[in-house]
């Protein structure tokens, strides 16, 4: 029986998820509750549109003509919630010759989406926060198996990108931020890490939701704060983009 999947929505023509252009497929269901979340929409598991793996991979083949330089990026939600449907599309994907990433906050654990990890081309890994107590008040859980992901990937090799949102007065501290560059410096899987400065562009989904959004008054971090951070890092011998 083809396995099924609950899909978001999807994005053809991607140019921020992984390298080249990307097929970004936008996965239903999230266990976190990130403070600073912009898809909040995802966070239903029931919600989005049920897809078999041949009917996905069906609508990604139709953009193959640029996939060649690029691939497709499983986001979300969290895909890995979902791991059996997207290890089986992994599988697919792989057998078609397409490029796969799999863009994750790790929060699932390893017994669980190993086999979807390894199948992976590469992993883009949202680290919420370095620190357990930052990490519990940003997305209420814990990061052990966010970091559990990142040292399986440093033992079979799996390329790693690595996301941390800067939002100021939370994850944009500077002690939290050497902490994090100081973890991360030993880890040879990881080629890139890429700081994204926070923004409200989905607090309206919130209030769609009667959600409330503690982060209303929250500023967006300077050039100058954003500079700043990104040197913490280089000084560390971390590829920044």
């Amino acid at each position: 029986m083809d396995a099924k999947g609950r899909i978001h929505s999807v994005e053809s023509f991607g140019a921020l998820d992984g390298p080249g252009i990307r097929f970004v497929v936008f996965f239903q269901g999230c266990p976190l509750r990130c403070l600073y979340c912009h898809n909040p929409d995802t966070w239903d598991s029931a919600d989005g549109t049920e897809y078999t793996v041949n009917e996905l991979v069906e609508k990604i083949k139709k953009y193959g003509s640029f996939l060649a330089k690029g691939g497709v990026t499983l986001s979300g939600g969290e895909p890995l919630l979902q791991y059996e449907f997207v290890y089986a599309l992994l599988k697919e994907l792989k057998r078609q010759g397409i490029h796969t990433a799999i863009d994750t906050s790790g929060a699932v654990p390893l017994a669980k989406c190993g086999p979807a990890v390894q199948t992976a081309d590469m992993i883009i890994l949202d680290i919420k926060a370095i620190s357990e107590e930052l990490c519990r008040r940003v997305t209420g859980a814990d990061n052990r198996h966010a970091l559990r992901l990142l040292d399986f990937c440093e033992e079979i090799g799996k390329p790693v990108w690595i996301r941390h949102v800067l939002v100021p007065d939370l994850t944009m501290d500077y002690r939290e931020l050497e902490q994090m560059a100081d973890y991360l410096k030993g880890y040879r899987c990881i080629s890139r890490i890429e700081l994204l400065p926070f923004h409200k562009m989905g607090e309206y989904k919130w209030e769609a939701m009667n959600s409330p959004y503690t982060l209303t008054l929250t500023r967006e971090p300077t050039e100058e704060e954003i500079e700043r951070a990104k040197k913490i890092f280089a000084d560390r011998g971390l590829t920044i983009k």
